[in-house]
Parts: structure tokens; C-alpha cells; sequence
């Protein structure tokens, strides 16, 4: 049976639009809401870190991306990768828009809440170009390596994908939107010590909250029936067509 007879065959899904929604969700907050604090934790030994609130949360929006392409496949988590992407495309635009609007000078509360906006939602165009592009490029790369993995290990080993995925999706991330974002205005040393933090700090939360995801993924796949494989899938990031190959579960 080939991948497209497979997909059309394929039983509807009950959870697939909730994760969708989840991710989505997830990704428009951490890029919004935490860039616009900076916190500083005090930890033993390693003594006082400083990083973006947004870099906590941030990785969980990997977590749905390996549960979407260990459950569904390749081709449905691309699918969500691109509804992520429309997402953060238009909440950007709608920043642009609503903060270089004319405030209406009957109401004196414009005049503490517009420079409020200013400062918490005005990013520069540079950041939201990075966000964009280092969102789409490790997403796309964390979602390959887990479906590549899964294939490479014959669905065994799933630590080694969601970590080995997380590893290379979160590394091109942090290479891509640091120089995008801040080249220029931060220096070299200062940018490659805040790529290889931040980078060490999203990986270490994908490797904490491993248990979890282990719980998500053998949750979905009892109460969906399906293992998908990608063994006929074109990985190419340009399309919405699903593909991948049903399985039997494994014991």
C-alpha cells in the first residue's frame, strides 16, 4: 500500500487540532509576552543567570513539535509548523499596525498605555524578522531529525530522537536569530556566549521534561490507534500534503 492510499485511509483524529492549537498557542506567547522580560535566577555554584522570560517556554513549543511528528508524522507536523508560522506572521503585522496607530487623544489612559505598548510590543523589525525565520528553519529541522531518527532506530530509543531533535532544531534557532536580531549592536564574543546559553538552557528543558513527553506520546497513540512511520514521505517544508506510512502499535 502506497503513503497516499495510507493517508487517505487514515482514521480521523481526535487530538491532532488540539495539539495544533496548543503549539500555536505556546509559540505566539513566548514570542510576545517573554521577550519583554528579562529574569535572573540565583543558582547554587553556578551563582546569577540572566536570561528572556520567553526562553523558559519557548522550548515547550518543541515538545508539541516532536509529539505532533512522532505521532502523526512528518506531513502533519509540517502542517502546524506552518499554522505556527501564518500565526507569528500576523500577530507581527498586527503589532506593526496597532501600535503605529494615532491614539485618540479623548482618552487619557492613551497616554500611559501607548508608550507601555511602545516598550513591551514595539520590537524592532529585525526581531520579528528572526523570530520568523529562526522559528521556521528549526522547527522544520527539529521535526526532519525526528522522523529521519525514528526510521534510523525502527521506532525504538524515543529519548534519543526528542533530545537528538531538540539538539539540532534549537541549535539552528538560536544561530539563526541571534546575528539576524542583534548583528551589529551586540559583539561577537557577547553573541556566542548568549547562543551557546541559551541554546544549553532550551535543550536541558527538553531533557527535564522528558518523562512527560513520553507519557504525551504513549497517551496519544493508545487513544488514536496509529504509529506513523515516513518511509514515503517527501520531506520537502513546501507542501500540505499528508503522507506517511500506519504501523501496528508496538507492545
Amino acid at each position: 500500500m502506497n503513503a497516499s492510499t495510507t493517508a487517505a485511509r487514515a482514521p480521523g483524529f481526535r487530538y491532532y487540532d488540539l495539539l495544533v492549537g496548543g503549539m500555536v498557542a505556546v509559540l505566539l506567547c513566548s514570542n510576545l509576552i517573554g521577550p519583554a522580560k528579562v529574569c535572573t535566577f540565583t543558582l547554587p555554584l553556578l551563582g546569577a543567570l540572566t536570561f528572556g522570560a520567553g526562553n523558559l517556554f519557548f522550548p515547550i513549543s518543541y515538545i508539541f513539535d516532536d509529539v505532533l511528528t512522532e505521532v502523526y508524522g512528518y506531513s502533519r507536523a509540517r502542517r502546524a509548523i506552518w499554522a505556527g508560522f501564518g500565526g507569528l506572521a500576523f500577530a507581527s503585522v498586527m503589532t506593526v499596525v496597532i501600535i503605529g496607530m494615532t491614539p485618540s487623544p479623548d482618552e487619557p489612559f492613551n497616554q500611559q498605555l501607548q508608550p507601555a505598548l511602545e516598550v513591551v510590543f514595539g520590537a524592532s523589525w529585525r526581531i520579528m524578522l528572526a523570530s520568523m525565520v529562526a522559528y521556521w528553519i528549526g522547527d522544520f529541522a527539529n521535526s526532519w531529525v525526528m522522523a529521519k531518527m525514528k526510521l534510523w532506530t525502527n521506532g525504538r530509543w524515543l529519548w534519543t530522537r526528542t533530545i537528538g531533535s531538540t539538539i539540532v532544531g534549537e541549535g539552528l534557532d538560536s544561530i539563526t536569530f541571534y546575528p539576524i536580531a542583534f548583528a551589529g549592536i551586540w559583539s561577537g564574543q557577547t553573541m556566542l556566549k548568549v547562543i551557546a546559553f541559551n541554546w544549553t538552557m532550551k535543550v536541558l528543558v527538553e531533557i527535564v521534561l522528558t518523562p512527560v513527553t513520553y507519557a504525551v506520546i504513549g497517551f496519544l497513540k493508545r487513544r488514536e490507534g496509529v504509529d506513523i512511520y515516513d518511509e514515503h514521505t517527501h520531506f520537502t517544508p513546501f507542501s500540505l500534503r499528508d503522507e506517511g506510512e500506519q504501523r501496528p502499535l508496538q507492545p
